[in-house]
């Protein structure tokens, strides 16, 4: 077991303090199986302790000096995210070397990560004073406005893959409006987030505004799902858990926003920048070893240049290589043992159907023997309706399909229960639009896949993949509610 002085303490952020538990957790590292250190096991005994401080902070009521977060003006709240950012860039390279021991991920990716999340508090600093409501025309008599006020105490689950982004993006927006916040991090990788919690704190943020509570999903996650004083929840995770977590809250009537998960398809025709677009199809599956639901999971080529396509991505997964995140590898190792032998279980499946690997990376000759490594793989000749064009798989494998017409690409991206994401790749204007405005997704992105991440655009799906929007303004906006006041002078 690691005894970094980097590393988070084992404990709780409640109220302020950090609160041990009866009971831990060992977190693995991804690279080698072996056990890295140990966080805290909440119950919901500490659940509630958390939901209670965060709503004392909101309401000015913990600790004699206490003064209600969200009657800091905007401008204060804003001048403290941006400072936060600076913190967090002070710290990116310990922050960076625990995403990457975590999560598994390389070292490159986890840097950017890190950068991602400071853009996030930097972003919601400059638009925390501008969230403005509005005055409404009415009858002659009145004067009618409406305000954007926050929620109050915000839950938020987050998930594995990018515990630091989605920190970022999921807790900037929230503070930024004026909420106080119960943040439930994933069990299998949440170093990075309790590193942050510190870092909050050294930062001057007033006690209970964030309360971190790690622990296991079935013991902390259900029950803060299922609290009743809490006025707003965030979920990003699979489906079948988002669908508990919306049950759970809609017994006490609090909105949600679930980001659950995608199957992306990239559509390719014959006449687009080739160059460009394999690249991005390479990236947008190794990216994270394919743990990320908005990866580009199938690409659709049009049967024109279909063959060709074929032989280039043949050459490239040939070159690509996996290893432990601190040597930098194209793609690292899953995030533990239950994903890699599910993820193995399905492409085992797969073969026995008949689909075929087109092409493979490579596992470095001296990866750690325990570690969770599936190499990077191509997938063709897939049925139509099988499994690995339907459902997630979360791992770097990429189904190929072919298709003859713009009908039939729209058919096919849209053959699918979820709407995450999708790519488009032509010079055709014209089909640019069509397709966009035809295939079923909450982001479009043409001759491009991701935006850099795009913290500033909207993000959110339809389907199964959810509902609800975060980043941008409109990540901003779903942490408040309307009130519309209206003024009767004569």
């Amino acid at each position: 077991m690691s005894h970094h002085p980097d590393m988070p303490p084992c404990a709780a952020l409640i109220g302020g303090e950090w609160v041990q538990t009866s009971h831990t957790l060992s977190v693995e590292a991804p690279a080698t199986g072996k056990t890295l250190t140990e966080i805290a096991r909440c119950q919901a005994a500490q659940v509630e302790e958390a939901v209670t401080a965060a709503r004392q902070a909101f309401e000015g009521q913990l600790g004699s000096r206490s003064v209600k977060w969200h009657d800091w003006s905007a401008r204060l709240r804003g001048e403290w995210l941006f400072s936060f950012a600076a913190k967090i860039d002070e710290d990116a390279e310990t922050l960076a070397a625990l995403e990457c021991a975590d999560t598994g991920k390389p070292i490159s990716q986890a840097r950017g990560d890190i950068a991602a999340c400071a853009r996030y508090f930097r972003f919601y600093a400059g638009a925390a004073d501008k969230l403005h409501g509005e005055t409404i025309p009415f009858e002659t008599d009145y004067a009618v406005m409406t305000l954007r006020e926050p929620f109050g105490v915000c839950a938020q689950i987050i998930p594995w893959n990018y515990p630091s982004q989605i920190f970022g993006r999921c807790v900037a927006a929230a503070l930024a409006a004026g909420n106080t916040i119960v943040l439930k991090p994933a069990e299998d990788a949440c170093l990075s987030v309790l590193r942050l919690a510190q870092l909050a704190q050294e930062n001057g943020l007033p006690p209970g505004v964030l309360n971190v509570i790690p622990g296991l999903g079935s013991e902390a996650g259900e029950a803060l799902a299922a609290h009743a004083p809490i006025d707003h929840l965030s979920f990003t995770g699979s489906p079948a858990t988002g669908t508990l977590v919306a049950q759970s809250a809609a017994t006490h009537h609090v909105p949600v926003t679930l980001e659950l998960g995608g199957k992306s398809p990239q559509v390719l025709f014959a006449d687009a920048d080739m160059d460009a677009a394999l690249a991005a199809a390479v990236r947008g599956i190794i990216q994270n070893a394919g743990q990320t639901c908005s990866a580009g999971s199938r690409l659709l080529i049009e049967a024109s240049c279909f063959d060709a396509v074929l032989s280039r991505l043949t050459a490239l997964f040939s070159e690509l290589r996996c290893d432990v995140g601190e040597n930098d590898p194209d793609c690292g190792p899953l995030i533990n043992a239950r994903q890699r032998d599910r993820l193995e279980s399905l492409l085992a499946a797969a073969r026995d159907d008949g689909i075929r690997v087109l092409a493979k990376g490579r596992l470095a000759d001296d990866a750690p023997p325990g570690g969770y490594f599936v190499v990077p793989q191509v997938l063709i000749d897939i049925p139509d309706g099988h499994a690995v064009l339907n459902e997630e798989l979360f791992g770097p494998v990429l189904a190929v399909q072919r298709f003859e017409n713009e009908e039939e690409a729209v058919h096919l991206a849209n053959a699918t229960d979820f709407g995450l994401c999708a790519g488009i790749w032509t010079r055709d204007g014209g089909r640019q639009l069509r397709l966009a405005k035809h295939i079923r997704s909450g982001q479009v992105f043409v001759n491009n896949y991701g935006a850099a991440g795009g913290i500033e655009l909207p993000f959110g799906g339809v389907g199964r993949s959810g509902y609800g929007r975060e980043k941008g303004f409109e990540g901003l906006k779903s942490y408040t509610r309307i009130k519309t006041i209206a003024i009767r002078h004569g």
